[in-house]
């Protein structure tokens, strides 16, 4: 067994839902290879009582959080959380593995944030989420890349109506139709700009294909559905991929946290 003193020293910032999973998976043993160091939050009270239940420290400000040397930190609260924090994570010796993708729409704050991976010679790890697949998405923009072809690549993503609410895309009658109807038609760029905190998975997919102008991308509202339904498709002359995923909770995305971070622990890397 793995004493502490071996074990690689993770951190989370964000209290909430995402951060209770990963609770749970260090509490079942699925990350034998870690200890927690440090939880950061806002709220005292949500977040003294996640350091609790992980034995770790309970922190305020970012430089606690960094105080405690971790080696990993994940961040699981939102995109503001990502742009005020990624930089001193990354100078302060840390690898981050991020969430909340949607930071990465601002292409100049995703170059800086590259910048500064390299100089610090740490690595920024853009979680699957919700989206998965990104290994052949990958492999199909190389392929492409090297000449087999054009790539093209089309995401479409069906939701209930009540999730588009407080959107440009949002119409009550949405509620009331029995149909399925297409609210959005256009690039990734164009839906990040009307839809910046609820398109983590179209910057996701743009990111590991054909970036977010070159990615055609198609929202439906289905009355009644619950969850989130993404397929994602990557096209080079002689090969096509498709991702299909669908979940009814924002609970994947927390488990791919907890699949790489054991894959990053591994001597065998799927």
């Amino acid at each position: 067994m793995m004493c502490d003193m071996e074990k690689k020293k993770l951190a989370v910032i964000g209290n909430g839902y995402l951060a209770g999973i990963l609770a749970q998976a260090w509490e079942k043993g699925l990350l034998e290879s870690y200890r927690f160091v440090g939880v950061l939050g806002r709220s005292r009270e949500k977040t003294e009582a996640l350091a609790r239940r992980l034995g770790c420290r309970a922190c305020f400000a970012l430089g606690e959080l960094m105080e405690e040397g971790p080696d990993y930190v994940v961040e699981a609260a939102s995109v503001e959380a990502v742009k005020s924090c990624g930089e001193a994570v990354l100078s302060g010796g840390a690898d981050l593995l991020v969430l909340s993708i949607g930071a990465f729409a601002d292409a100049s704050f995703y170059e800086k944030m590259e910048r500064c991976a390299a100089a610090n010679k740490r690595r920024i790890h853009i979680l699957s989420g919700a989206v998965g697949g990104f290994d052949v998405l990958r492999t199909v923009s190389l392929m492409s890349a090297a000449g087999a072809g054009d790539l093209r690549a089309r995401m479409r993503t069906e939701k209930g109506p009540a999730s588009l609410k407080g959107t440009p895309l949002f119409e009550e009658k949405l509620m009331e139709e029995g149909d399925k109807t297409k609210v959005f038609s256009g690039s990734a760029k164009e839906a990040i700009g009307l839809l910046p905190t609820k398109v983590n998975v179209a910057v996701a997919a743009s990111l590991a294909t054909a970036g977010p102008e070159h990615t055609h991308f198609e929202i439906y509202s289905v009355p009644g559905m619950k969850g989130d339904d993404h397929r994602i498709e990557a096209e080079a002359e002689d090969v096509r991929a498709v991702v299909d995923i669908y979940s009814q909770t924002a609970a994947i995305a927390a488990w791919s946290a907890v699949a790489r971070l054991r894959n990053l622990a591994s001597p065998v890397v799927f």
